[in-house]
């Protein structure tokens, strides 16, 4: 499936009802959603199982399985987004699972997991646990975050590496009343995380 038209199908997907700034609940854009996805698609990582941490509205997911993934589970700890989210996956004519718990309760094993998880804006460090626990449950991760976010993400999951990584717009629509601009673009990267294991010796 070609990018634009994994973005057209994406466009369907509805986002949160009511977000709640301290989960930094804003909508992964059909726009951003498709390039991520496209990205590991092309990488051939949309495999086997994949799962979505922090899914929210399941757009991830929902986007993972219509490439082809075999298994995908979309996990967050807001049942209201998970109603959404099931929802949105109907309406897509797509199986996904959506499962309620915490990230830090997560368990299982994914080929991949992809995700955009809180930038950290509200709730410093907010990111950390999503990146130990994708590196727990999977071999390759796809994740968002602040431009200029490398040299900490590098440290942060060191011995696992970045392999790659691309600089992308994400608009962000007016969503709480602290924001002043209807929308508001602001510079993103995602990067490609493969693990590696500690030298034991």
């Amino acid at each position: 499936m070609r990018q634009k038209h994994l973005e057209i199908l994406l466009e369907q997907v509805e986002g949160f009802r009511s977000p709640k700034p301290s989960r930094e609940q804003y909508s992964t854009p059909a726009t951003v959603a498709a390039e991520l996805l496209h990205f590991a698609f092309m990488k051939g990582d949309i495999t086997d199982t994949v799962y979505d941490l922090g899914c929210g509205s399941g757009i991830l997911a929902i986007g993972a399985k219509l490439l082809g993934a075999e298994k995908v589970i979309g996990f967050d700890d807001d049942n209201d987004a998970l109603e959404i989210a099931r929802a949105n996956a109907k309406k897509l004519g797509v199986d996904v699972e959506f499962v309620c718990t915490d990230i830090n309760e997560v368990y299982g094993k994914a080929h991949t997991v992809v995700m955009n998880p809180p930038f950290g804006a509200q709730v410093r460090g907010s990111d950390r646990p999503f990146l130990r626990k994708a590196l727990e449950l999977s071999s390759v991760v796809y994740s968002i975050h602040n431009a200029g976010s490398i040299e900490f993400i590098k440290k942060f999951i060191s011995p696992s590496i970045i392999t790659d990584y691309k600089l992308i717009g994400f608009p962000i629509k007016r969503t709480f009343r602290f924001h002043t601009k209807e929308t508001q673009i602001i510079k993103v990267e995602i990067y490609r995380i493969e693990k590696r294991e500690r030298d034991r010796y």
